[in-house]
């Protein structure tokens, strides 16, 4: 098997450049952090704590802003997530029709629990209130595919698809 040390260098080095050209759009503007924040989460897939570190210099914002304001919105991610993203759907319609079952059933297959990310980081398993497709309930969304009238006989053919 061929050492990977080159293409992983190779990736974080060209991760770094993209940063640094962000930070050259963003430097000195007054509201940047929130677009900067959302641009490194893009480039990384997440928010390494040493890139916030990093954001925090870049900005001469402090540290703690830049954290509070990572963990505060829902939408930044400190953890590397999965490459498919499943949210499975708790509102009142999919409850009501077994959507706690297809939760329960997406857990065993992932062998994971909510919130969490695959060893492999093919999958990253989130609950929600709502998906907006009642009248499909029960609901999961794999990445941006919707998929409903779910059982939970459909869900390990449902994943295979995504692995």
């Amino acid at each position: 098997m061929a050492c990977q040390c080159s293409k992983e260098n190779e990736n974080q080095s060209s991760r770094e450049q993209e940063l640094r050209t962000v930070f050259d759009k963003f430097r000195g503007q007054k509201g940047s952090l929130i677009p900067v924040l959302q641009t490194a989460q893009d480039i990384y897939g997440y928010l390494p704590k040493e890139v916030m570190a990093q954001i925090s210099q870049e900005l001469k914002i402090p540290f703690s802003k830049v954290f509070g304001v990572a963990t505060f919105y829902s939408q930044f991610h400190l953890e590397p997530r999965g490459e498919n993203i499943v949210r499975v759907c708790l509102g009142t319609a999919c409850h009501v029709r077994g959507g706690a079952a297809i939760f329960s059933k997406v857990k065993e297959e992932l062998n994971i629990e909510d919130g969490e990310t695959t060893e492999n980081l093919k999958f990253t398993l989130e609950s929600v209130a709502c998906i907006g497709a009642c009248g499909l309930a029960p609901v999961m969304v794999v990445n941006d595919e919707t998929h409903g009238r779910l059982t939970p006989e459909k869900v390990p053919g449902i994943l295979a698809k995504y692995k």
